[in-house]
């Protein structure tokens, strides 16, 4: 009797431990991308925030700002899609979101990474496989939303860290 109470023990608190990995593993990479995300934006002064590289094939990028903004629209919509609920249209451009300033768009960033944070905590191995999905994550999964806005936020965080370089500034990350 004791040994199958403790076995039923062990097997409870091994599913514990797998519900709380599923939220943690990818809500700790998205918690790092957020912090690294969120100085490297800051560390980019206000007056630079309509750098983008000219030379070459850079003729048709974003500035700094819109790069921002497209990020802060683009977490914003895959929450809304975790959720099932319409994102906001045209995430490409930045969005209908009227934030213009440095401190406008850091509000927007900051809001929009807690939105997938919390998206993120409320995920579990009961509903990871759910469907999800929309016009930018596709037909997915809510783990599947969870790992493109990590990707997503990181494709755009390199990139920035190369503005960041051109203009002379190290990122916050490398310093």
């Amino acid at each position: 009797m004791f040994a199958s109470a403790a076995a039923a023990h062990a097997q409870a608190a091994g599913t514990e431990a797998r519900d709380a990995t599923m939220a943690t593993t990818v809500g700790q990479r998205w918690q790092m991308l957020e912090r690294q995300f969120v100085d490297l934006a800051d560390a980019m002064p206000e007056e630079k925030w309509a750098f983008k590289p000219k030379d070459g094939a850079f003729d048709t990028v974003r500035t700094f700002g819109e790069q921002v903004k497209h990020v802060a629209c683009a977490n914003e919509a895959l929450a809304l899609e975790v959720r099932h609920q319409p994102p906001p249209p045209d995430c490409r451009t930045g969005g209908p979101n009227p934030a213009k300033t440095k401190t406008e768009l850091m509000a927007y960033l900051r809001q929009s990474f807690a939105a997938v944070r919390e998206v993120i905590a409320q995920m579990t191995p009961a509903n990871a496989l759910d469907a999800a999905g929309g016009p930018y994550g596709g037909e997915s999964t809510r783990l599947g939303l969870a790992t493109l806005a990590v990707w997503h936020g990181s494709d755009h965080y390199g990139q920035l860290a190369v503005y960041l370089r051109l203009n002379g500034i190290v990122p916050p990350a490398s310093r």
